[in-house]
């Protein structure tokens, strides 16, 4: 009888260790591999002076968390996405400790369909598992799947999101003299609707508070930001492009997948709204979702640089990665970092199941030969 309990002790503790590995372990693992970049002063643009005050800011995004609602996925789905999602959050927070964090765009899977009830338990659900501590300010950019495409918004469904994340359709944030523009792609139609026209009014007067604090245009009161610097969009929506068939990376879309062309206003920006985007702010980086797949590429040959993260729940992606961003007015570096690869969590629980398996069978034979000989004896 004690041996039957070591065995079964010894069968629990294997297992419980494989969980603890698989669920836990393996997060600090992989995320301690990543590092906040390094400035490059070979990049520095020294058209702009920089105030001694302003220190380097880190930020951490992610795109299209997508937390399921009642209508799509299983219950496990929706558990074992959520926890890898909270883990591996969590754990980046604790690793890397970033100044702020920006999440792109579709928050959730179902939130253009659910009603006020289900909306705030998604409010709720989604503010405990990006839970940030109080020296991280946390900002979130609305997304297709939060209120609907262009032409199925409502008034109520933009003011509900706007109201739970203070998400209006053009925010602009400044942190140390670095100027991050939130934006709504959805209120870029430029069609003069009830999002677009406040959108459009909203970008022309921080365009006119950065040509002001620049010095190249009148300022009137209260519009000087204090320190310059060329702006980063936040954004769902990519900028326009043809296709997602120049990008490269572990993370980009698989290659059956990167010649299909984009819908203008549908996969990405109109070419127009790039264009005065691109325009009116004079951004040196936009950074969106969307696509569910990782791209680097540049506009205007170069001068501005676009990072597509994509989605960050294993529902999406089977190996996500997240950006980080070492940001000042003159100059920044960002990296990609990756998270645990779904793929290989459940490979490694096959591989532990099969040795914990084999271990039980030959254990089991090696106590039937010794009760044998010492039957024979």
């Amino acid at each position: 009888m004690g041996i039957k309990l070591a065995y079964i002790i010894k069968f629990i503790a294997a297992v419980c260790a494989l969980i603890f590995y698989c669920e836990f372990l393996v997060y600090y693992l992989v995320l301690i591999q990543c590092s906040w970049p390094k400035l490059n002063p070979s990049t520095v643009d020294k058209t702009i002076p920089m105030k001694t005050e302003n220190q380097p800011v880190k930020a951490m995004i992610i795109a299209d968390t997508h937390l399921l609602g009642s209508r799509n996925g299983h219950w496990f789905d929706k558990l074992r996405r959520e926890w890898q999602m909270y883990r591996a959050f969590q754990t980046a927070l604790t690793i890397h400790n970033p100044d702020v964090v920006f999440v792109l765009g579709d928050l959730f899977d179902e939130g253009l369909w659910c009603s006020e009830r289900e909306f705030s338990y998604y409010v709720s659900r989604f503010q405990s598992l990006f839970e940030v501590p109080d020296t991280t300010d946390l900002f979130v950019v609305v997304g297709n799947h939060d209120i609907g495409f262009h032409y199925g918004i409502s008034p109520y469904l933009h003011e509900r999101f706007s109201n739970a994340f203070d998400a209006s359709s053009v925010r602009l944030i400044s942190i140390s003299g670095n100027h991050f523009v939130l934006l709504n792609s959805m209120a870029l139609e430029g069609d003069g609707c009830f999002l677009c026209r406040p959108a459009e009014l909203q970008l022309s007067r921080i365009s006119a508070r950065l040509r002001c604090t620049k010095g190249i245009s009148r300022c009137e009161k209260d519009m000087n930001l204090g320190q310059y610097s060329r702006p980063i969009l936040l954004q769902h929506f990519p900028m326009f492009r043809e296709s997602d068939e120049s990008c490269r990376g572990s993370d980009s879309a698989p290659q059956e997948l990167k010649a299909d062309k984009f819908r203008e206003r549908w996969d990405c920006l109109s070419r127009e709204a790039s264009d005065t985007l691109i325009d009116q702010l004079w951004p040196r980086l936009v950074v969106s979702g969307h696509t569910h797949h990782g791209c680097t590429t540049s506009h205007r040959k170069g001068a501005v640089a676009e990072w597509t993260l994509p989605s960050f729940s294993w529902r999406n992606k089977d190996n996500p990665t997240f950006m980080m961003a070492v940001v000042t007015p003159n100059n920044y570096a960002g990296m990609r970092c990756h998270v645990p690869v779904e793929s290989t969590i459940i490979s490694t629980y096959i591989l532990g199941g099969m040795l914990i398996t084999l271990w039980l069978i030959f254990s089991q034979r090696r106590r039937c030969r010794r009760f044998y000989y010492s039957k024979s004896n």
